[in-house]
């Protein structure tokens, strides 16, 4: 009864009962803490396997940010050769600026030279960088699984395998244009500079003419001209007798229809200035000129279409010049034949004429037989005289009138030379700019590109090897000596930047074009302008297009001839029209993806063994292989390339018109060369010692 007693109660508990009870507790109490550790340190893992494959795969990122840096370089001086054999032929259409534009246009050639051996030397060296790439990336790798090791309880060990392990040669095409533009210079330079001389000379002569022709028209008022002339002699004024103060907004069509406006007024206001014969008759011989010149004027050809000639006829100054015209021939004389001899009269007015039998010209008098009137005394000196009072003293307006007419004849002359000449420079020039544009658009067959190792993405594998000894806080509860081999495996890739504006190229591109301070005339003109085309990389057109039109600023173009002007815009809407894009240069960036779709992103053997391993570990079945162990012999293969030094030199930019040398160079860090060859082999031995023990519970990531 007393042990009945001691073994139960009424409720129903027993001291055996609460021994099962308070066991059961301790067992699921412990077992959830050794879960919790388990997990702990299966994430811990997987944290450092994706921290060594975004360093694993970082390292193929600043690759990528050399070869679009190079890929700049070679652009933009690729588009500075061609645009300062552009600047140069724009130079020689202008005849003091001639000897500059031959500078440019070697300038042009070295230029491209120069970019020859960049773009060689760079290939070289980054085709040589690209094969230590899938060491860089293990040595980053196992550099992250020591660093995440120290001071722990595990020790963690990473290699990084870059897909495709092995990267497409990197080789520089050839611009076939630039054999052309380079011809086309050689043949065409000195003809182009000699007449675009010639050209300047005449246009110089017709600017001078027009000069002289404005002056004397209306240039020189207050003084003696046309202007002045005819407002006082005439009482010309406002639209009938405009006045210019400018030869640039003046025509010598300005002058002849203020001639015409004089001469019709004249003819409407003559009269005599005196009540003597003499008098009368000079009025009347006066009214005969005028008449003569209105008629004349009015024929005249003004220059209403846009390049027409300005026929501005030429006045008798003379009796010489008045037997050359209608006033010699033209039957407006009247002849009286009361005498033995007909007698010939200045006008029908003449106190002799009486009554007019017919009317005779000045050739008829001096051809026949006539007797001279004995009150007006008319000969046909006596209307030569008329003409030569006005022309041969400065107060005349015929005098400027002649001087105005002789301006517009040297002014045609010289236009007349100045045109064929000008366009055969347009011709040469714009056979030249059109290479230059070719050069242009071929300038992207000439790039460095690459698909180096990692381009699709990279697999870091991370082991810890365990943990050596009891698990004391455990006891009886939690079976097993420690935690034994861990693995995870993860997956990196490329992707753009979508920060706005980012461009790693453009920052690293920014400030090469601003040394070389000190040159001058071509080199400064080439060095302003590289320091713009360097952003052509990034903005295309806008940069090209603001290069050149920098480089034309400082050029004076300003002629008689015009050609500079038109040269310059000839390149800049020829550049206009090219339509050069841009190159994509968002910096990329490490991020994490799974591994599956890394893998499928190549189609290499190991890519392939890869996802055929994977499929079947993920399926639970059973391995024909040992994944780790394959991958990290497949390391070890490809990864051991020496690489001595923290800094390799891709290549050097070498600007000799302006003397500039700049090396382009890529700095490595630490962990690639010290020590890191005996780092990545001792993480590969613990891969491969591990692999065997790994089971097949173990989950990919």
């Amino acid at each position: 009864m007393k042990i009945d007693r001691l073994m139960r109660d009424e409720e129903g508990f027993t001291t055996a009962g609460m021994a099962v009870a308070l066991l059961v507790s301790l067992t699921l109490l412990f077992s959830a803490a050794q879960v919790y550790r388990v997990n702990t340190r299966a994430a811990e893992i997987q944290d450092v396997a994706d921290a060594a494959a975004l360093a694993a795969e970082n390292q193929v990122a600043e690759f990528m940010v050399a070869v679009r840096v190079v890929d700049g370089a070679v652009l933009s001086m690729t588009l500075l050769g061609a645009a300062s054999y552009g600047l140069g032929t724009v130079a020689l259409c202008m005849p003091p600026t001639a000897e500059l534009g031959a500078q440019l246009i070697s300038a042009g050639q070295k230029a491209l030279n120069a970019r020859d051996v960049l773009a060689e030397r760079a290939a070289s060296a980054l085709d040589g960088l690209q094969r230590a790439l899938p060491f860089m990336a293990a040595a980053s790798a196992a550099s992250v699984g020591r660093a995440n090791g120290e001071g722990q309880d595990s020790a963690y060990y990473a290699v990084a395998l870059l897909l495709p392990s092995e990267g497409a040669p990197i080789t520089v095409g050839e611009n076939g244009a630039e054999g052309a533009l380079e011809q086309e210079v050689q043949e065409g330079q000195d003809g182009l500079a000699e007449a675009a001389a010639r050209a300047e000379e005449a246009a110089r002569a017709a600017e001078e003419a027009k000069e002289r022709g404005f002056r004397r028209d209306c240039g020189d008022a207050p003084d003696y001209c046309m202007y002045e002339r005819a407002q006082h002699l005439a009482g010309l004024e406002g639209a009938a007798n405009p006045h210019y103060t400018s030869v640039d907004a003046w025509s010598f069509s300005v002058a002849l229809e203020r001639a015409r406006a004089y001469y019709a007024a004249r003819l409407r206001t003559e009269a005599p200035e005196g009540p003597s014969v003499d008098e009368k008759a000079r009025s009347a011989l006066r009214r005969m000129f005028y008449r003569y010149a209105v008629t004349v004027v009015r024929q005249a050809c003004d220059g209403a279409g846009e390049g027409d000639e300005v026929v501005f006829p030429r006045l008798p100054r003379n009796t010489e010049q008045v037997r050359e015209t209608t006033l010699y021939t033209d039957p407006s004389y009247p002849v009286t034949t009361d005498g033995e001899l007909p007698v010939m009269h200045a006008w029908e007015g003449c106190p002799e004429s009486g009554l007019v039998d017919y009317y005779g010209s000045l050739r008829t008098l001096e051809e026949g037989t006539f007797a001279e009137c004995p009150a007006c005394r008319f000969t046909a000196s006596s209307l030569g005289a008329v003409a030569a009072a006005s022309t041969a003293i400065e107060n005349g307006f015929e005098y400027h009138y002649d001087a105005v007419a002789q301006a517009s004849e040297d002014y045609e002359r010289a236009r007349r030379e100045a045109e064929p000449l000008a366009e055969a420079v347009r011709e040469k020039a714009q056979s030249i700019f059109d290479q230059v544009l070719e050069t242009v658009r071929g300038a992207a067959s000439m790039r460095i590109e690459a698909r180096p190792p990692g381009a699709a993405g990279c697999l870091a594998l991370v082991v810890s090897p365990g943990e050596e000894g009891s698990t004391p806080w455990g006891g009886s509860f939690v079976a097993g000596n420690g935690l034994g081999p861990r693995a995870a495996v993860a997956a990196a890739t490329l992707i753009e930047d979508g920060d706005e504006g980012a461009s790693v190229v453009g920052d690293l591109l920014d400030g090469l074009g601003g040394d070389g301070s000190a040159a001058i005339g071509a080199g400064r003109i080439v060095l302003d302008c590289w320091s713009s085309l360097l952003g052509a990389y990034g903005t295309g057109q806008a940069a090209l297009i603001e290069g050149v039109e920098r480089a034309l600023d400082g050029l004076p173009l300003v002629g008689s001839s015009g050609l500079g002007s038109w040269a310059a815009g000839a390149l800049g809407d020829g550049l206009a029209a090219v339509g050069l894009q841009p190159a994509d240069i968002a910096p990329l960036k490490p991020v994490l993806v799974d591994s599956g779709a890394v893998a499928s992103a190549d189609s290499g053997p190991l890519s392939v063994r890869y996802l055929a391993v994977r499929e079947e570990m993920l399926g639970s079945a059973p391995s024909s292989g040992n994944v780790f162990g394959s991958l990290a012999d497949r390391i070890e293969r490809e990864a051991f390339d020496r690489l001595d030094g923290l800094e390799i030199e891709i290549a050097c930019i070498e600007l000799p018109v302006v003397g500039l040398s700049l090396p382009l160079t890529v700095a490595l860090p630490p962990v690639v060369t010290e020590g890191a060859q005996g780092l990545v082999e001792r993480a590969m031995d613990v891969v491969r010692s591990a692999a065997a023990t790994l089971g097949l519970d173990g989950s990919w990531e």
